[in-house]
């Protein structure tokens, strides 16, 4: 077949993945990466760009599709690194699922920020439970409500119901004065996406927050003009120290191998909380939300 994929990293966006086609046989090329979640950036290139930061990961199962379709397919090294990266969540609200486990909770996330986006879920209320944001909406295809909890790679269906009347009722009872009309403020990794799919350009800054990016490095490697390298040659020389990798772009984490690094990523000891029947991750962190929904309400009445 007459065609060949590029998947490559973006240029400015922390983990989106780009797609470049060459060939004069493209179709069924760009008909497996769009079910795959890229999006045409021009005649030539897609770019794909989540809220939950596995574009890599997702972009191998889009390469697998593609090479079993007898698609050349092309990773880059860069790309590669990324997609064999570990990394995982600072201070995950649910510490006892597995990696596996938290991919399933981002991605169900990301399909409903796609359904927002494309306006196939319309959200009809926001409020701030004092932990997170939850919102109301209703699918225009099915008629279904929706209670949804939470935000970014964390957003989960909480409850869903016959009517939009139902469950504007039900929010305002759970939510009363702090409920708003419309969908909650964008969050940073929303426009960031945004950004990813309609610019290839620029610097990695315009794309972010407005807050300004701090780096700490030790005194010793305080030269601004690499700072990826310095580390790199720090963790050469110093073989027990590991890097850790979060989606907060400002930081970078280093720690060292002894008996506290054993439950770095823990913040809540595992089945502290009580295990839900089914869906154990997912629904745990609904049970997660409330638990802290309760100790932060007042008491007495």
């Amino acid at each position: 077949m007459d065609t060949h994929v590029r998947l490559d990293t973006h240029p400015t966006h922390p983990s989106a993945v780009t797609a470049t086609l060459t060939g004069t046989q493209q179709q069924l090329a760009l008909a497996l990466l769009t079910a795959r979640g890229f999006e045409p950036f021009d005649d030539h290139t897609l770019v794909l760009a989540r809220i939950d930061h596995e574009e890599p990961y997702w972009a191998e199962k889009a390469g697998q599709e593609l090479t079993a379709e007898g698609i050349a397919t092309e990773i880059t090294p860069k790309l590669r690194e990324a997609i064999d990266e570990e990394w995982t969540w600072p201070a995950y609200p649910m510490s006892w699922c597995t990696r596996t486990e938290i991919r399933e909770v981002s991605d169900a996330a990301n399909k409903i920020y796609e359904d927002i986006r494309r306006g196939r879920l319309v959200i009809h209320a926001h409020a701030d439970d004092g932990w997170t944001k939850v919102a109301v909406g209703t699918y225009r295809d099915t008629g279904k409500s929706v209670r949804l909890h939470g935000e970014n790679h964390l957003r989960q269906v909480e409850t869903d119901y016959d009517s939009p009347a139902q469950a504007l009722a039900d929010f305002a009872r759970h939510h009363g004065p702090r409920m708003l009309h419309g969908p909650a403020p964008a969050t940073d990794a929303e426009p960031q996406a945004v950004q990813a799919r309609t610019s290839l350009a620029g610097t990695v800054a315009a794309a972010e927050p407005s807050a300004p990016r701090v780096e700490t490095v030790p005194a010793y490697a305080a030269d601004p003009g690499d700072p990826d390298a310095l580390l790199d040659a720090f963790l050469n020389e110093h073989r027990d120290w590991e890097k850790w990798r979060t989606w907060d772009d400002a930081h970078t984490h280093l720690f060292r191998e002894d008996h506290h690094h054993r439950d770095r990523h823990r913040l809540l000891p595992p089945r502290q909380h009580p295990s839900p029947s089914r869906g154990t991750c997912q629904d745990g962190l609904i049970t997660t939300a409330n638990l802290h929904r309760r100790s932060a309400a007042p008491t007495g009445s």
